[in-house]
């Protein structure tokens, strides 16, 4: 049989994802090579060659990515913190950024102890309600997904963690909570309509514009967030909330204005850019 020699036809894909812009060209390459081969990208050195069929779906992949498809849609698949999620069209892919937020909420959550209540808005593909769910087995987690799309995903992702998944808006779901809840987690919509042309085409074309885009400045679903987060949490409850590197005291703001809050505090990503926002209701 004919075989095509591995190295040489990872260094065309590489090359041709570079060329369209692609952010990571190698590290692409590699993830939807060792998808087609079944493998990982630490085996990847293990294979000399590919069949012509394989070759061929490698190609497909590679040109899909090359139009800024996100590589998860391509490999069905996105790894959030210890967990594995299934991902696709319609529904927002999860950022490594948002592994910190979920670290966050798995810290809280497990300093409050036993009956442990922790509530996941926007949960999207149900990344951060899965996380939890997993590392604090003896919480009690309950997630809320608006988009119904979406919400298809997080039911796959979430059968059989326990969690307890709504379709409604988080703005008035979960009102038998009010006053209950010890951690809150949110990845809400926090992309200004304004900054429509400087979304990545892997977000702006693929997903969900219900899940990036939150009215003229960014922060209306961060105001829902925290009039919402004041009626669920207990007195002394904490609520965690992602937004955009640039709303590091916009967001922040929207908090400490109302006077329900104490402890306000905006926490770095890795690269030391604003990421996300924690508070404690005061009352």
């Amino acid at each position: 049989m004919t075989t095509l020699d591995r190295r040489s036809v990872r260094a065309s894909a590489v090359e041709r994802l570079g060329a369209a812009g692609v952010a990571s060209p190698a590290h692409d390459a590699d993830e939807l090579l060792a998808h087609v081969l079944g493998t990982d990208r630490g085996r990847l050195t293990l294979v000399d060659a590919l069949t012509p069929e394989q070759a061929t779906t490698y190609d497909g992949l590679v040109a899909r990515r090359a139009a800024r498809e996100p590589l998860q849609h391509l490999t069905g698949t996105a790894a959030f913190r210890y967990v594995e999620l299934a991902v696709g069209p319609g529904v927002f892919v999860p950022r490594p950024e948002t592994e910190l937020l979920a670290g966050w909420a798995v810290d809280r959550a497990r300093e409050a102890g036993p009956g442990v209540v922790v509530v996941d808005l926007c949960t999207g593909s149900g990344a951060i309600a899965k996380a939890v769910a997993t590392e604090v087995p003896d919480a009690t987690v309950h997630a809320v997904e608006l988009d119904e799309g979406a919400y298809a995903w997080a039911s796959r992702n979430l059968a059989g963690t326990g969690v307890d998944l709504r379709l409604g808006d988080f703005a008035t779901e979960l009102g038998e909570l009010t006053g209950l809840v010890d951690v809150i987690s949110c990845n809400p919509p926090y992309v200004p309509l304004t900054a429509w042309e400087s979304v990545a085409a892997e977000a702006r074309d693929h997903d969900p514009h219900l899940a990036l885009f939150s009215g003229d400045d960014g922060l209306d679903a961060i105001r829902v967030l925290e009039r919402r987060a004041a009626v669920l949490l207990r007195p002394g409850g904490v609520v965690g909330f992602e937004h955009a590197d640039v709303q590091g005291e916009s967001a922040p703001a929207v908090f400490t204005a109302t006077g329900r809050w104490r402890e306000v505090r905006d926490h770095v990503d890795l690269a030391g850019r604003a990421r996300y926002t924690t508070a404690r209701l005061a009352r």
